[in-house]
């Protein structure tokens, strides 16, 4: 690709995420995308013809992304408790980064669940729990944890850290009500969660 198209298409990626965080699939608009690249509608349209290809390679570059920045999970030299200590501290600096992401995806997901399964079919998570089963096996068992309560143990840690920035507006009125701040609060969950995992599965 030429370095000038390369260069367009990286601005309209990076236009187009921004724009459908703040917005929605709904609510965007491809001239707002236009207009945030600093291009006009007709180029954009060249690159993508329709909304729904765009945001269709938006949320692939966005789950390529995420996967690429937590493949040390699957890292062999790690234990499973570094594994688990690595996933709080990276992912939640991944959502203070990115803190419209959960918002984005459970509207989403509430909207067109059948796009977001299609855009997540690609994605092979059979293999990845096979993985992570076989790399701790001796662990696992001793924590009575197996293949079928596997997925519960992951996305249960998902959970734990994804809740504070989707229910940020909630929350945040909480903690301010409790005098305690909540960007410190985050801070200090990177720690807190992975002890909590970790002595959870330990009883």
């Amino acid at each position: 690709m030429p370095e000038n198209n390369k260069l367009t298409e990286e601005k309209i990626f990076e236009a187009a995420t921004d724009v459908f965080l703040e917005k929605g699939m709904d609510g965007a608009r491809m001239q707002d995308i236009a207009n945030k690249a600093g291009i006009n509608k007709a180029l954009l349209h060249y690159y993508f013809r329709t909304k729904d290809k765009l945001f269709s390679a938006v949320f692939e570059m966005i789950a390529k992304k995420i996967f690429r920045k937590f493949a040390p999970i699957l890292d062999d030299s790690l234990t499973l408790e570094e594994k688990i200590r690595f996933f709080f501290k990276e992912h939640i600096s991944f959502l203070q980064q990115n803190p419209s992401l959960p918002g984005f995806l459970l509207n989403e997901v509430n909207r067109n669940p059948a796009r977001i399964r299609k855009l997540l079919s690609s994605v092979d998570f059979e293999m990845i729990w096979l993985k992570l089963y076989n790399q701790h096996k001796d662990e696992f068992d001793k924590y009575n944890i197996n293949m079928e309560t596997l997925p519960q143990f992951m996305i249960s840690m998902v959970a734990i850290s994804v809740f504070p920035f989707a229910a940020k507006g909630i929350l945040q009125g909480i903690l301010d009500r409790l005098g305690i701040d909540f960007n410190q609060y985050i801070e200090e969950r990177k720690e807190f969660a992975a002890d909590f995992v970790i002595r959870a599965i330990k009883k």
